[in-house]
């Protein structure tokens, strides 16, 4: 399965950090030159640790599941270009994000 929007609604699976356990949130993400983007104002939440701890991530979206590898976004001119993706037109595009950044795997 190929996502064609540029912003969508996933659940972004990752496994627990502590637990082992799958731990599921729906986020906003965005799709940008064949990646796919997440981020948050901190990298205190959950879903963003577990991701940086165990990589190896699942985006469930329109009924398909999605394997993916993630890694911290350093670049920081990335980080805007995403936050103003993610937020087009608002606001809230222009505070300091952190995100991450999912390869999917070929089918």
């Amino acid at each position: 399965m190929e996502i064609k929007e540029k912003l969508f609604r996933p659940i972004l699976i990752t496994k627990g950090r502590k637990t082992s356990r799958e731990h599921r949130v729906m986020l906003r993400a965005v799709n940008h030159n064949g990646k796919i983007y997440f981020s948050r104002h901190r990298p205190d939440g959950d879903w963003f640790q577990n991701a940086l701890v165990n990589p190896l991530v699942k985006i469930q979206y329109n009924n398909s599941m999605l394997i993916g590898n993630a890694k911290l976004v350093t670049d920081e001119k990335l980080n805007e270009e995403i936050s103003n993706l993610k937020y087009p037109g608002e606001e809230r595009s222009k505070e300091k994000r952190v995100a991450i950044e999912i390869t999917l795997q070929a089918n």
